[in-house]
């Protein structure tokens, strides 16, 4: 278990720069889940009141537990976009789409699990080849696959706009699957370790929403901003192309994610934790 970062209450003060950032292999080691190499960075976001937004194909139950931990008291974007979760009244206005859920205001962006998960099975049926998510796995299977914990893998089986599915069986081709799911109007992305079957949504869409309403609240206070987002997969690159400084962190095996071109992207050196902590260190030093 985790050693929480020192408590500090963020909530209410001026904030000129924010941050996005995805988890796995970003925030935390993709392997163990820790963010213990991104400790000194947190620490340092923490006192100078600079938000850190999470950005993740993770659910609502598996992100709460972290955001916790670094005692994080700023809105999430779960499920690779798929709905915005910001604490009630954190914004001084009503924000369009919100329902409330709890001590929350959730935005809902994708399209509901079941229709997702309806949608994997006629995918499967039609091309004649073996299609696994989250629902036809055991809360073991889950666990071995992506190394969680059971209690972890229990909280990532409890989905609400997102359906992550592994290709098995031989001639299952990734384009095919991939067309077969954009005719039905939904979309696909890869992760660090599994595919995502999904709505219309992205990261991006989703950081654009929260930056409109950290706009409105800065132009209240007559307060500029400057956004950032961190990550280093596919499903991270829309993310990247909606904010004013874009980073991309090294794969694991020092390669970066190809396909992406943002001429203002800055490539950082180390995967994970201690590439993250790196990276925003060095952004620090310039602010």
């Amino acid at each position: 278990m985790e050693q929480n970062i020192a408590s500090k209450n963020l909530r209410g003060a001026k904030r000129a720069l924010i941050i996005f950032t995805d988890l796995d292999g970003t925030l935390l080691d993709s392997v163990t889940y820790s963010f213990d190499a991104a400790r000194e960075a947190l620490v340092q976001l923490l006192a100078r009141s600079i938000p850190v937004i999470i950005v993740s194909s993770k659910t609502r139950s598996e992100i709460e537990p972290l955001r916790f931990q670094i005692h994080n008291e700023h809105p999430f974007i779960v499920e690779n976009g798929g709905a915005v979760v910001v604490p009630s009244d954190y914004f001084p206005f009503p924000l369009t789409g919100a329902v409330t859920s709890g001590h929350y205001q959730v935005v809902g962006l994708g399209t509901p699990y079941p229709l997702l998960r309806a949608a994997l099975k006629e995918v499967e049926k039609e091309l004649g080849r073996e299609l696994r998510g989250y629902g036809d796995m055991s809360v073991d299977e889950i666990a071995a696959r992506t190394g969680l914990s059971r209690q972890e893998a229990e909280l990532a089986k409890q989905r609400d706009y997102d359906e992550p599915f592994i290709m098995e069986g031989p001639g299952c081709r990734e384009e095919t699957v991939v067309e077969a799911i954009t005719t039905r109007a939904l979309s696909c992305t890869k992760g660090d370790s599994f595919y995502h079957l999904m709505g219309p949504q992205d990261k991006g869409r989703a950081v654009r929403y929260l930056i409109q309403c950290y706009q409105r609240r800065a132009s209240d206070d007559t307060e500029a901003l400057t956004t950032v987002a961190i990550g280093n997969s596919v499903n991270d690159l829309p993310m990247l192309a909606a904010v004013d400084e874009p980073i991309l962190l090294q794969q694991g095996d020092g390669s970066y994610v190809c396909g992406f071109e943002l001429p203002r992207v800055k490539l950082a050196p180390g995967p994970g934790p201690a590439g993250w902590n790196r990276a925003i260190l060095s952004l620090l030093q310039g602010t």
